[in-house]
């Protein structure tokens, strides 16, 4: 090869260096720019709901006081009949989720065992399939479902119930997380490396001990991990608990009687009639800056679970 020749040759390869270099960085700044459309998004929710929550606050009728202590809240009634105790919500919001819970956590991590170690390949695409398409039904669909169905069923069997209640709510609400805590704990479970399985065999352990002593503990991050998000996601739904728990913020530990959540009361306030900068609409924002906070606590709570007691096979 003559000196001219090299020299091209070199030439063009710096050319497609210099050109395969410049496209790696464009790519880089489009997948830079992608990841931020998440950040900018959450920190745009964020200052909304700052900026009408401190405005509801600065109002001299609110007190910080009576918002975390007080036991009524009517910020939509007439002037003379408004009471800011967010009390009732909260409390509503934990009754229909505890009930989703006692449903959800028992059932999920129960398939999750019998899909990751008893069922075979077959069964467990099945049942997969089911608890996918479980997962794809419309929240409004079993908001209607439980007012419809299971309402009427457990006023037949629970004296006393009311037609919207937290009772029917939190039981079809449980159904409804249970596919999250299903698959993310089969995932969890069918993680753990097949070597601790076969150690625990050969010592002699049944098979209910492996799962029990061996599995379970080695996915316990993954888990209550799982336990954590589908709180997150019963604390947040809001068409089974606007449809079938009611709108009435009452003050009660009474599953019988009809309720209201944080997440009714920003529907039943959102509907358009209170006009925008009141202090009507504001305590919207106050409510949904509370379930916010509560949502973020909960997934600071599992972040923490997951470096704690997550556990790394090579």
């Amino acid at each position: 090869m003559t000196q001219n020749a090299k020299t091209l040759a070199r030439a063009a390869g710096l050319h497609k260096s210099g050109t395969r270099n410049v496209g790696e960085r464009v790519i880089g700044i489009v997948l830079f720019l992608a990841a931020s459309v998440s950040i900018v998004t959450t920190a745009a929710v964020i200052l909304a709901l700052s900026a009408e929550t401190i405005s509801f606050f600065a109002d001299p009728a609110v007190s910080i006081v009576e918002f975390l202590t007080a036991r009524e809240w009517t910020p939509l009634f007439p002037e003379s009949q408004r009471y800011f105790g967010i009390s009732p919500l909260v409390i509503g919001t934990l009754m229909v989720t505890f009930v989703a819970l006692i449903v959800g956590l028992p059932l999920g991590l129960g398939s999750a065992i019998y899909l990751s170690e008893f069922a075979n390949p077959q069964t467990r695409r099945s049942v997969m399939s089911v608890l996918e398409v479980l997962a794809g039904i419309p929240t409004v669909v079993l908001g209607y479902f439980a007012l419809f169905f299971v309402t009427p069923i457990l006023r037949d069997i629970v004296p006393g119930l009311n037609l919207f209640n937290p009772l029917s709510a939190g039981l079809v609400m449980g159904f409804m997380i249970l596919p999250t805590i299903s698959s993310i704990s089969v995932d969890s479970m069918q993680a753990v490396p097949r070597a601790l399985r076969e150690a625990a065999y050969g010592l002699g352990a049944s098979k209910h001990e492996v799962v029990a002593k061996v599995v379970v503990p080695a996915a316990l991050s993954g888990i209550v991990a799982s336990f954590i998000l589908a709180m997150s996601r019963a604390i947040g739904e809001t068409m089974i608990v606007t449809l079938a728990a009611g709108q009435k913020p009452t003050f009660t530990f009474d599953l019988r009687e009809t309720i209201a959540t944080m997440t009714s009361f920003i529907v039943q306030a959102a509907k358009g009639d209170q006009p925008a900068g009141s202090l009507a609409s504001q305590s919207l924002y106050a409510v949904g800056a509370t379930l916010f906070l509560m949502t973020f606590a909960l997934n600071l709570v599992s972040q923490q679970i997951v470096q704690r007691f997550g556990e790394r096979y090579e």
